[in-house]
């Protein structure tokens, strides 16, 4: 399916979707940061995640995800690289598991030195149209102060004090970082990124390379993309209404004849009786659907959307909208 094709909410339904945090304001989120320092690094962390590195030039910034040997995710990531090595800068996941996934696959005649997780901060300013680091670009470090600039976001170590210009904008509440999350579609722990996903899955194949050299879970990705094999897709979804517990992350998503159409991943109350948003993984007979019902009858009716962030899987990879 391509985006074009995609279905869309109709104005009546796009409604809790147009919400923007206030002028002059910035999401600011944990990251983790590893430092691979040596001539090996580029190779390593090529064969252990989904981007094309090996051949990365010093300055350039990439979007990868960290995936085990059947292609599950661990974490999205970005690479930054320089002249001896690169950091890796884990946005989504968790850092530690992570290291220790590349702890183990090092070796003595690996010319790498893996350094420990250290904390960070990504510091997104909003208002721009531009809502994630995507899977390219290159970077710069920061004049005068320790971080760098990806795009419009800058990254700083847990520690460092924030450039003046940044402090002036005022930080997103937990509510509206979270609800700026899902408007987005961005996979988060536990709910998207987990061992039961993969990155076409959830709209990360900008951050996929089908074409590089042997690496961790290459031939699963190889085969969802050879044999159509993406089996659901994250999209957005809206419910009017709530029972009196609201809707909880794990509820399957059920379809008009009451067969099985999805499972919600992430979900979140919105204040002043606006209703409930969330994330789901919808199976692929289902992303023609525009509504899906919560849970067994009568359970909530569901308005799904496109998240903006979703990049379709690639053709032949479960992208084609359904017979």
């Amino acid at each position: 399916m391509s985006s074009s094709s995609m279905p869309t909410p109709s104005s009546a339904e796009s409604w809790p979707w147009t919400w923007a945090p206030a002028a002059a304001s910035r999401w600011s989120r944990p990251v983790g940061l590893v430092r691979l320092e040596g001539p090996d690094t580029l190779r390593v962390l090529h064969g252990q995640t989904s981007q094309d590195l090996e051949g990365a030039r010093p300055g350039q910034w990439l979007g990868t995800c960290c995936i085990g040997p059947t292609a599950r995710m661990r974490a999205v990531a970005e690479v930054l690289v320089d002249g001896t090595g690169a950091w890796l800068a884990i946005v989504a996941g968790d850092p530690q598991a992570v290291h220790t996934a590349l702890d183990r696959v090092l070796f003595p005649a690996d010319r790498v030195r893996l350094g420990p997780v250290t904390a960070a901060v990504l510091h997104q300013p909003l208002g721009t149209e531009r809502p994630d680091p995507t899977a390219a670009g290159t970077w710069s470090a920061l004049e005068g102060a320790p971080g760098w600039r990806l795009g419009e976001a800058v990254l700083l170590p847990a520690d460092a004090p924030l450039p003046a210009w940044l402090d002036g904008r005022r930080p997103l509440d937990p509510q509206e970082q979270e609800r700026w999350r899902l408007q987005q579609g961005l996979p988060a722990v536990p709910g998207e990124i987990n061992e039961e996903t993969n990155p076409f899955e959830l709209g990360l194949a900008a951050r996929v390379s089908l074409s590089k050299g042997c690496y961790v879970g290459q031939e699963t990705l190889a085969k969802l993309a050879t044999y159509d094999g993406v089996k659901r897709q994250l999209r957005r979804w809206h419910a009017a209404t709530a029972p009196p517990g609201g809707i909880a992350a794990g509820t399957p998503l059920l379809d008009g004849q009451g067969g099985r159409a999805g499972l919600i991943t992430s979900c979140l109350e919105l204040p002043e009786g606006g209703g409930w948003i969330g994330l789901a993984l919808v199976r692929r007979v289902c992303l023609g659907e525009t509504q899906l019902v919560a849970g067994a009858g009568p359970g909530p009716q569901l308005q799904l959307s496109v998240p903006p962030a979703f990049e379709p899987p690639p053709v032949g990879a479960g992208g084609r909208s359904p017979s």
